[in-house]
């Protein structure tokens, strides 16, 4: 692992993870590309990565953040209180609940593990997959304009957005344009289906990185990784705040258009050359 190379990965995640194009897919086609296709990433590398990813998102919310915390005790004692009502939840308990709601299917990841792994190494469907991303991605622009927001969202809602989420535990499938894809079903404008998609990220990989951690202590990092590893994690920030400023901009005023033609090309270009 070098410098370079960890860097080129932090960016690709951070700019990946957000813009709705799948970022397990890019970096197994990073290491295709520059022929590390036998290059498995240290599980202390991956969680320095999405924790660059979730730095990220608390940076570009993080005045959202200041009420969604103290929302998030609240519901956490109401719930344990048995007194939670939805009707009775402020705005930003009821995004909170949502976002609860919405990551319970991850529960059921662990189950395809193996397929995902075996992914890993057939890029050729990793491409197909890109090309329904973008399929997706398509289909979701033409969608009739929904103006729903956290006050009008309902549980069901956060619930099929939740097995959106699922669906990009495969890789070519993106976590950002699944979720976008599934609020937009739901009827939620674009706008906040952008803002809900990532702020799904924070438990989603907090959640994930919950699970990794008794691998992230068995596992022995060499010392001379440190450095080329942090690079990489600030490279995933920084390119993720960038990322995600782009995509609050585009769903402001523009479709989706350009990332759905990408996808299809980025995934015909792999089935086609890359082995």
């Amino acid at each position: 692992m070098t410098i370079y190379f960890a860097m080129l990965c932090g960016l690709i995640q951070g700019l990946t993870e957000f813009l709705p194009v799948s970022s397990s897919a890019h970096l197994i086609l990073c290491e295709r590309m520059f022929n590390r296709g036998g290059f498995m990433p240290d599980v202390s590398f991956d969680a320095l990565l999405h924790l660059g990813t979730l730095v990220a998102v608390c940076i570009v919310y993080r005045r959202e953040l200041r009420g969604l915390v103290p929302a998030a005790w609240r519901v956490a004692r109401k719930a344990l209180t048995f007194k939670l009502r939805l009707g009775e939840c402020d705005t930003d308990e009821r995004l909170v609940l949502f976002c609860f709601v919405s990551t319970l299917p991850l529960i059921l990841a662990p189950l395809f593990d193996e397929k995902v792994e075996a992914l890993r190494y057939y890029p050729k469907a990793v491409g197909v997959l890109l090309m329904v991303n973008g399929a997706a991605l398509w289909f979701s622009d033409r969608l009739s304009s929904g103006n729903k927001r956290e006050k009008e969202t309902r549980l069901p809602d956060a619930l099929l957005v939740g097995a959106f989420q699922l669906a990009a535990v495969f890789p070519g499938i993106s976590r950002s344009g699944a979720t976008v894809t599934g609020g937009r079903i739901c009827g939620f404008d674009r706008e906040y289906a952008v803002k809900y998609s990532f702020l799904l990220s924070i438990p989603a990989v907090v959640g994930a990185n919950v699970f990794t951690l008794p691998d992230v202590f068995a596992s022995s990092t060499d010392v001379s990784l440190l450095l080329p590893y942090s690079l990489g994690a600030l490279a995933a920030a920084l390119s993720g705040v960038a990322a995600m400023k782009l995509l609050i901009r585009i769903s402001k005023s523009s479709r989706f258009s350009a990332f759905a033609l990408y996808c299809v090309a980025a995934g015909l270009l792999t089935v086609l050359f890359i082995n």
